[in-house]
């Protein structure tokens, strides 16, 4: 995408965290609570103008991230790496800029994204835990499988038409998904299910895990998993895995405008150390 801006305009980019808990997704609609408006109305203000965010990626009511992506174009002498300590003055506290820099003004945060990825979390303990459950879905009716959800989820790598797992009210006109990396990890009562791709279909990731942890418990094998998938049978995904498992842990550019630190894995992972097992701690 091309464009030419006015010399005193510079375009700058925000890596930003939001607790997705009280938001109704990322983008702007006419009711709701988002992070888009919330972020929009600040630099408005700021700016003394109306002023639109690009994001990297569309989250949905109640969806997390890490490492949202998104740029805006700015008149005036700040410097664009001073933005983020401005915004984080201003901002709620369930959203935090984690960094700002210039980038060219041919530089878009959804159209340059090489790639997004998502972490979902599983919570398996008996036991519910109030400080992870905002952040997982805590699922203890069966034994999950770690290794029986990572053989579901290897065939999906490639460019495959997965149909089966797109929401309806999409506005995407195909199903096709350049899927490159999956991931399926326990670290004690914790399933961490990531899926690295150059785009999501609506809804995808979440209807994924509501089937994967059927193959986690047994009730359905991965060759079953992945026949549903091949032969398009939409009908047969009946459940959505809860929002608030999910993060956009981060997106990928050919040539970042961040230090890694600043976005590559920002979301701590809860750890069950061997020395004290009843209690948790952050990685």
């Amino acid at each position: 995408m091309s464009e030419s801006l006015p010399l005193s305009t510079q375009r700058v980019a925000l890596v930003i965290q939001y607790l997705g808990t009280h938001f109704h997704g990322w983008q702007r609609q006419a009711h709701g609570r988002t992070v888009q408006e919330e972020i929009e109305t600040v630099l408005s203000e700021l700016l003394n103008k109306s002023v639109t965010l690009h994001g990297a990626g569309r989250t949905d009511t109640g969806v997390h991230a890490a490492g949202q992506v998104a740029h805006f174009d700015a008149t005036g002498p700040i410097p664009a790496e001073r933005w983020a300590a401005i915004l984080n003055s201003r901002l709620p506290q369930d959203i935090l800029i984690r960094g700002s820099a210039a980038v060219p003004p041919t530089w878009h945060a959804r159209f340059s994204a090489s790639w997004r990825r998502y972490r979902y979390i599983i919570y398996t303990d008996p036991k519910p835990n109030l400080f992870v459950r905002q952040f997982s879905w805590h699922y203890y009716h069966a034994p999950l499988d770690e290794s029986l959800i990572q053989a579901a989820l290897d065939p999906m790598i490639g460019y495959k038409h997965l149909a089966a797992f797109h929401r309806a009210n999409s506005g995407r006109s195909h199903s096709w998904v350049d899927v490159q990396e999956v991931q399926c990890q326990r670290m004690g009562p914790f399933i961490h299910i990531e899926i690295q791709a150059s785009g999501f279909l609506y809804g995808m990731v979440r209807l994924l895990v509501g089937m994967l942890v059927q193959v986690g418990a047994k009730e359905r094998s991965p060759e079953d998993f992945t026949q549903i998938w091949v032969e398009e049978h939409r009908n047969q995904v009946k459940y959505a895995a809860p929002a608030k498992g999910l993060c956009l842990l981060r997106v990928g550019y050919p040539e970042s405008p961040f230090p890694p630190e600043v976005w590559f894995d920002t979301q701590p992972k809860f750890l069950l150390p061997t020395t004290t097992p009843t209690e948790y701690c952050l990685i």
